[in-house]
This record gives structure tokens, C-alpha cells and sequence, in this order.
């Protein structure tokens, strides 16, 4: 999902979506230069988040399309997938690339403006999602556990204006992002070297990590997952209930009813579980870090598990897109309709390609011979007859 966290490489100040350049990325480089993997190690990184990039912008740009061209699949909850699939695709074209460049450069690319906008951005991303899943959540609790309260008029409406305050509340949570970053200079006493960071804080300044990574860690994963919890229990207690009181041979209609309830309630739930998941190890690190802020960890195991847990995260902005193909038959229908249009359209324009080759194949082979024909008339044979 959009969780924008961008880990940059080997951050040693972390920003809780920006883990930007680390104060000791070149020490972490070092411990791996003399290491056979090195090389290829430094190239696949890049590699995978271009493989995850492709994948991603694929499989939501899709998703996004067909909630907005097929009117049967224009409802409640599609609405709010559309608008974290438009989440994740912030985070793809925006985070993604940002830490890729960590390994093709030595530097901070962005500049002093970069370091504001992006944290800002893909802290927006990570509000986003969280956000759009416990509101995904509420809207399945009302459905199965309280469906009279559910008023149908102006209802994807509504919808429209829930969604446009979860990005503005994400924009608002996101702005001490912009405001607080910065480029800072680190020195790392083990290489006696100096390198300028985008952090959100100095690396002197030890309380204030503790309190940002705690206070993220509550609001955009704790808080957000607890709510959801509560309002799954109620669900799965309500489906329970009802199954247990339905007769052996009970309406027809409300067996599928409950049936279809089930499969989106479903669907939801693996979409959090799928965002706990994939987050869960980035928090943790970040949460080390920030206890250890004054210390720089140069071991190879803290550099792997760091871009273990971010390549996770990201990871999560392209699944979506295909478990909801995997649990959904109708979004499945539609998105290999897409593939096939698609692969139609490609085919018919080579079709369309090699007709129009053949026939100015065929007007050159036909002005050729006319050529031949008349000068074989003229006498001019020897000279012009066989071209």
C-alpha cells in the first residue's frame, strides 16, 4: 500500500518515510567493498526496485482504470481502493527511485528543497494507506454489522469527501516533515570523515528522535491496526452469529448476501495484514535507530536487514493490485479484459504494420515490372532490363 516510507541508504538520522543518506553510508560500503557479492549486490538493489517500480505502476494504474471506466465496479469500497492504489502510486514514482539513486551516487541528489518536499510526500503516502484501510474497515463493519444505518442517497459522494479528508489530514500530519528537514553534517569517528545527510534532525540531538519515531510508530501503525482489530472482531462475531441462525434451507438471497460480505471482508483484512506485514520491520529499525541515534552501526547485518525491510515495504505498493485479482472474480474479469484489449490493440496495429509493408512491397513490385516492360519495348535490355 502507499506507505511511503523512503528508506534511503543506511540512513543514520531517520526520517520516518525519509531514511535518507546515511552519516556512515560509506563505512557500510566499505565493510561490503572487499566482499565477492559486492558488485553484483550494489547493481540488483537498483534492479529490484525497478522490477517493483514496473510491477506497481502496472498493476495500480490498472486497478485505478477500471474503477473509472466500468460503472459496475463504482462502488464504496472500490472507491477507497482506488484512492490507496493512487497512494501507493505516490510512493512508487516518488520514494522508489530516491532511494534506488542511494546506490548509483555517493551524494545527496536532491538538494535542500528535495529533503523538504520528499519526506513530506511519502509521509502523505503512508497516511494515506493506513488511513484508507481503517476507513475501508469502518465501511465493512457498518455493512455487516449495523447495514440499517447505511443511507444509499448521495452515498459514493460521501465516500468521495471521506476519502479527500484522509489526504488532507495525511497532508497536515506530514507538513513538521517538510518543516523540520534538513541537510545535516555527520561525522563518523571511526572513517574521520564528514558527510551532510537529509535528516530531521542533528545527529547531537537524542531526545527528539525517541519522541518522533515513538509518536509515527503510534499514529501510523499501533493506533490505525488497533481500531481495525476492534472492528474485525465485531465482524467476525456478526458473520458467526448469522451463520449460526441461518436454517439449513434459509433464503437463498441472504446465504449469497452473506456470502458476498464475507468475500469483501475478506479481501480488506488481507490488504492489512498484507500493510502489518510489510511495514512492521522498517518500524522496528527505525525504532533502533532512534534509540541509538548518537551511534553509527556499521555491521552488515543491520545494512542488510535494513534494505531487507525496505524493499518489503515497498514491496508493498505493488501487491495489492494482485491479491485483489487473486480474491476478487469481478476485478479479475475486468483486468484481464484490460490485458486482452491491450494485447489486442498491439496486435491489430502489427497486423495493420504488415499490411501496410506488403503493400508497398507490392506497388514497388509492380512499378518494377512496368519499369522492365517498357524499357525491354525501348531495346534497352542489356543495360536496364535486369535491375
Amino acid at each position: 500500500m502507499a506507505s511511503g516510507e523512503c528508506l534511503l541508504l543506511d540512513l543514520e538520522t531517520d526520517n520516518f518515510i525519509l531514511y535518507n543518506i546515511s552519516a556512515n553510508q560509506s563505512a557500510n560500503l566499505s565493510v561490503l567493498s572487499d566482499e565477492w557479492f559486492y558488485p553484483a549486490f550494489l547493481y540488483a538493489i537498483p534492479t529490484i526496485y525497478g522490477i517493483i517500480i514496473l510491477i506497481g505502476l502496472i498493476g495500480n494504474i490498472t486497478l485505478i482504470k477500471i474503477f473509472c471506466t466500468v460503472k459496475s465496479m463504482r462502488n464504496v469500497p472500490n472507491l477507497f481502493i482506488s484512492s490507496l492504489a493512487l497512494g501507493d502510486l505516490l510512493l512508487l514514482v516518488t520514494c522508489v527511485p530516491v532511494d534506488a539513486s542511494r546506490y548509483l551516487a555517493d551524494e545527496w541528489l536532491f538538494g535542500r528543497i528535495g529533503c523538504k518536499l520528499i519526506p513530506f510526500i511519502q509521509l502523505t503516502s503512508v497516511g494515506v494507506s493506513v488511513f484508507t484501510l481503517t476507513a475501508l474497515s469502518a465501511d465493512r463493519y457498518k455493512a455487516i454489522v449495523r447495514p440499517m444505518e447505511i443511507q444509499a442517497s448521495h452515498a459514493l459522494m460521501k465516500i468521495c469527501v471521506r476519502a479527500a479528508i484522509i489526504w488532507i489530514a495525511s497532508m497536515l500530519l506530514a507538513i513538521p516533515e517538510a518543516v523540520f528537514s534538513d541537510l545535516h553534517p555527520f561525522h563518523d569517528k571511526g572513517t574521520n570523515k564528514t558527510f551532510i545527510s537529509c535528516a530531521p534532525y542533528p545527529h547531537s540531538d537524542g531526545l527528539h528522535p525517541k519522541i518522533h519515531s515513538m509518536a509515527s510508530f503510534l499514529i501510523f501503525y499501533i493506533i490505525p491496526l488497533s481500531v481495525i482489530s476492534v472492528y474485525y472482531y465485531f465482524i467476525a462475531k456478526n458473520l458467526i452469529r448469522s451463520a449460526y441462525n441461518i436454517p439449513v434451507e434459509g433464503n437463498v438471497h441472504v446465504r449469497k448476501q452473506i456470502e458476498s460480505r464475507k468475500r469483501l471482508a475478506r479481501t480488506v483484512l488481507v490488504f492489512v495484514c498484507l500493510f502489518a506485514f510489510c511495514w512492521l520491520p522498517t518500524h522496528i529499525i527505525y525504532l533502533y535507530r532512534s534509540y541509538h541515534y548518537s551511534e553509527v552501526d556499521t555491521s552488515v547485518l543491520h545494512f542488510i536487514a535494513s534494505i531487507c525491510a525496505r524493499i518489503l515495504a515497498f514491496t508493498n505498493s505493488c501487491v495489492n493490485p494482485f491479491a485483489l485479482y487473486l480474491l476478487s472474480k469481478s476485478f479479475r474479469k475486468q483486468f484481464n479484459n484490460q490485458l486482452f484489449c491491450c494485447r489486442a490493440r498491439l496486435l491489430i496495429r502489427s497486423q495493420s504494420m504488415a499490411r501496410s509493408t506488403t503493400r508497398m512491397t507490392s506497388l514497388k513490385s509492380t512499378n518494377h515490372s512496368l519499369a522492365t516492360f517498357s524499357l525491354i519495348n525501348g531495346n534497352h535490355v542489356c543495360h536496364e532490363g535486369y535491375v
